[in-house]
């Protein structure tokens, strides 16, 4: 597999029991791509950037514990081919990390529409992050999810700017409860500009 693919066919998938013995190869070969598509944003808001094998891996992994077999297969190729980049843009999980419950369920309902207002920055230009076509995130009472999916659509010359370490690129939630931002790491872009054609 390659990191440029943009799409997990029924042919890339590996039998059952062939997964099952290289498992712990394969998660671990994982660990040094997914420590630079990683990155936290103020205090409990970590990005996971997705990519052909994050969600390869993934795809694996849910057949390997539900044990669906080759009916399971199509519903998480459906789920999970979605969050590929397809080569001019990026997609990130968001996920809302507060272990305290009590805690957790208070700031769900103050980020309300969270999703709507994470950004990428280049120098002066923002690139919104938009949400995935998945089901809304924020029920009408008010409560956001503690998981969002976002895709940050990028024009050429973007795609050109995300990739000169000269250019300050930031990652940032502009939400009235939640305004954060960090700088993307020279080795994170590296990583992430792999996700462009």
């Amino acid at each position: 597999m390659t990191a440029s693919q943009h799409r997990i066919t029924e042919a890339d998938i590996l039998p059952p029991a062939e997964y099952a013995a290289r498992r712990a190869e394969l998660r671990k070969s994982l660990i040094a791509v997914k420590k630079n598509r990683r990155m936290e944003v103020g205090p409990f808001a970590t990005f996971h950037f997705e990519n052909y094998e994050t969600m390869w891996q993934q795809v694996h992994e849910m057949l390997h514990i539900e044990k669906g077999g080759a009916e399971q297969v199509p519903g998480e190729l459906a789920a999970y081919n979605p969050l590929i980049p397809q080569g001019r843009e990026l997609i990130a999980t968001l996920m809302l990390e507060i272990e305290d419950v009590a805690r957790r369920n208070r700031e769900l309902y103050r980020l309300a529409g969270i999703e709507e207002s994470v950004y990428i920055e280049l120098a002066d230009e923002r690139i919104p992050g938009a949400p995935t076509e998945y089901d809304e995130r924020t029920t009408p009472d008010g409560k956001t999810s503690s998981v969002h999916w976002l895709r940050f659509v990028f024009t050429a010359d973007q795609i050109r700017k995300f990739s000169d370490m000269g250019v300050p690129a930031i990652l940032g939630v502009a939400h009235p409860a939640y305004g954060h931002m960090a700088v993307i790491p020279a080795d994170m872009r590296a990583e992430l500009a792999k996700d462009f054609d």
